[in-house]
Formats: C-alpha cells, sequence, structure tokens
C-alpha cells in the first residue's frame, strides 16, 4: 500500500510520519485490495477564538471504490486518530457489503420503489450542473461582501443502482451523491434526511 502524506499551513514532522506508520497496518487489514491511502494535513488559524485546530483527511482507493473520511482536533495526533477510527468502520461496511450483509447502511436495503413514497420532489435543472459525476461538493457559503468561489469537478459517468448510489454516500461521508440511475438512465441524486431516512432527485428531459 502506498502511503502519501501532504501538509498544509504546517510542517509534518517525523514523529508523526513515524506515528502514522504504526496505526495504517489497520487499514490494509480492513481494506479490499488497496491501492493507496492519502492523507492530508492542513492547520487552521483560529486565533480570534481558540486558536489553532488541524484537520485530518484519509482517503483510501481501492479498485473501483474511494473511501474517505476526516476529523478537526487541537492537534494533527488526534485528529488523525479520530479519522481513522471513522475510516475503519466504513472500510468494515465495505467489507460487510462484499460478503453480502448490507451491515449498518440504514436504508441500504430500499429500492427505487421504496424511495416513491417519500416526500420527494423534482430539482431545478440548474441544480446539477456539467456532466454526471460522482459525488460533487458544496458551493462555498455566503460570506457576504466576501467573493464566493464556486469549484466545479467533473468525473466519468458509472452507472448504478439506487442501492449502489447509497452505499458510495455512506463510503465518502456525504450527505448526497450524484450518480447516473442505471435503470433509467438519468442524472439523479441520493441525499441524506432525518433520520435514517433517503431520498432520490432525478432530472427529466
Amino acid at each position: 500500500m502506498e502511503v502519501k502524506i501532504t501538509a498544509r499551513n504546517l510542517t509534518v514532522s517525523d514523529r508523526f510520519r513515524e506515528y502514522v506508520s504504526d496505526r495504517t497496518h489497520k487499514v490494509e487489514q480492513l481494506a479490499h485490495k488497496v491501492q493507496a491511502l492519502d492523507i492530508k494535513v492542513t492547520r487552521h488559524d483560529h486565533s480570534r477564538n481558540s486558536g489553532p485546530e488541524d484537520q485530518v483527511e484519509l482517503t483510501v482507493f481501492e479498485p473501483g471504490h474511494v473511501i474517505r473520511a476526516e476529523a478537526h482536533a487541537g492537534d494533527k495526533f488526534a485528529a488523525f486518530d479520530i479519522a481513522l477510527g471513522k475510516l475503519s468502520e466504513r472500510l468494515r461496511r465495505a467489507g460487510d457489503r462484499r460478503k453480502g450483509h448490507h451491515g449498518s447502511l440504514g436504508a441500504s436495503e430500499l429500492s427505487a420503489h421504496d424511495f416513491a413514497e417519500l416526500d420527494i420532489r423534482p430539482a431545478d435543472s440548474d441544480v446539477l450542473l456539467g456532466k454526471v459525476a460522482a459525488p460533487a461538493e458544496p458551493t462555498a457559503p455566503d460570506m457576504g461582501e466576501s467573493p464566493v468561489v464556486i469549484r466545479r469537478k467533473e468525473f466519468e459517468a458509472t452507472p448504478m443502482t439506487v442501492d449502489d448510489a447509497l452505499y458510495h454516500m455512506e463510503l465518502i461521508g456525504h450527505d448526497f451523491y450524484l450518480f447516473q440511475d442505471s435503470e433509467t438512465g438519468k442524472p439523479s441524486v441520493v441525499y441524506r434526511r432525518k433520520g435514517w431516512n433517503y431520498g432520490v432527485i432525478t432530472l427529466n428531459g
């Protein structure tokens, strides 16, 4: 497994690299044919409030899958431990699914028909931009007079079922997931509602 560590606004010490090296064996034990583990460490300066805070984002690349987890803490060691715990749980879910068990996905056994009974309303055509994609990122919040930056990403469309889209959404820890519905061929989004309910939005036309 290739392990890559990148840092922003701080220097990654040898002690941290050794700390990571001693613990990443768990990823190899839980992952399925893991190809790489990317570790991104970012320091955010909140000096006006509580001082600096470290963010650690872990991304595992498997054939056909990306599993991601992130955490914030007062130092990068604590943030890494929290993120690793989240990542381990998502890797276990992926392993359970491969064994034929849906595990704790919540709505993983729901079919597209089940979702039709939820309170779903069609989205406007400008909700989804560009090509049909894997998970998109939310736009930046409105900061008043500050300029708004909109990040765009494009991915190859991979047809999948609603259940598969929910599975991928859970693995990356997002609240929504953009995909091409294999049953209808249409751009669709699954999203998390209150509790363990999920919804589906599909574009017509």
